[in-house]
């Protein structure tokens, strides 16, 4: 990973992100999504509180390094899924913290290098993974059903044309592997024709990158260990990028809103069957990004920050 591709990366919504986990001094919070480190630092530097940065990505992990030389003892970088940063912290012998923050976009460095295989507008080895361990994209669309490849980018993608370009994969497959990302923009625009000014392999790419990387499994287990971790007043904040993100994130919230203090009529009392509170919200509905961030950093226009304070409440469910 070259510096310049590191220094290309802008973090969305980060002072947002801040202003919602208020960082204090010696509190310690994780940052399941690090990145090249854009929400870390920003945080680090609100507050002499102590950060604890997850990512899955190998090369994210060594660029952290540099800033162990600034923030010392108070940065501790640990590889792996955030989905299951309850087992990585307890490892590392932490078993409770102040707050959690998500940030669930694609860092730049991962778009704009070609051989991480993300783009359509580069040609590359078609990879897509995150990290090294799993299949690729390519593994995928070489060897998955004609109809398990629809479905993924029907559900995923939200894509119109999802069987046609299923169909398109297929044929072309046949004829010889799909190994490149090149290949496969032509295949899929092909198959869905040009509309407007986005690129028709938009969506398709979308779809395989979340499936291959199981973004929104990975983005469940992260919100219910989240919730396992954080102390009463603790908080958990959430940047979603795709509609199907912001949805799981908006109803886990809802789901865990209880209603032990709520009645249908503020005339009648609380209902003490009802399921306690396990989060409050900070504020309601979702943050968007300032027009002048948007206009800096045209990847923040979709971006959508969600947050709440942990409540005392045990758990809605219990670590597996």
């Amino acid at each position: 990973m070259s510096d310049a591709a590191a220094a290309t990366h802008k973090p969305v919504m980060a002072a947002e992100m801040v202003a919602a986990l208020a960082p204090a001094d010696g509190a310690r919070i994780v940052d399941g999504t690090f990145g090249r480190g854009g929400h870390t630092t920003a945080l680090l530097a609100a507050a002499r509180c102590r950060v604890v940065a997850i990512d899955r990505d190998g090369a994210a992990i060594a660029a952290g390094e540099t800033l162990r030389t600034e923030y010392g003892e108070r940065l501790l970088l640990l590889r792996g899924r955030f989905g299951e940063m309850e087992h990585l912290l307890n490892d590392a012998g932490i078993d409770a913290v102040d707050g959690v923050a998500l940030d669930l976009g694609v860092s730049s460095p991962q778009l704009d290098v070609a051989a991480r295989g993300f783009s359509f507008r580069a040609d590359g080895p078609l990879d897509m993974r995150m990290g090294d361990e799993g299949p690729s994209a390519a593994d995928f669309v070489n060897e998955a059903d004609e109809d398990d490849i629809a479905r993924i980018l029907r559900v995923l993608g939200e894509e119109r044309r999802a069987r046609a370009v299923a169909r398109a994969i297929s044929r072309a497959r046949a004829r010889k592997p799909i190994r490149r990302t090149g290949e496969l923009a032509e295949i899929v625009a092909a198959a869905v024709g040009w509309r407007g000014k986005r690129h028709p392999a938009t969506r398709a790419f979308q779809a395989l990158r979340m499936h291959v990387n199981d973004e929104l499994g990975e983005l469940e287990r992260g919100l219910h260990a989240a919730e396992r971790l954080l102390v009463a007043g603790g908080r958990l904040a959430v940047i979603a990028f795709h509609s199907l993100e912001d949805r799981l994130v908006k109803r886990f919230f809802e789901s865990r809103a209880g209603g032990g203090g709520r009645t249908v009529s503020r005339h009648l009392p609380p209902d003490p069957n009802a399921e306690p509170a396990r989060f409050d919200p900070l504020f309601r509905g979702a943050q968007r990004p300032s027009d002048d961030e948007v206009a800096a950093n045209p990847r923040a226009r979709s971006a959508r920050l969600r947050a709440a304070v942990r409540t005392a409440a045990p758990p809605l469910e219990p670590a597996t």
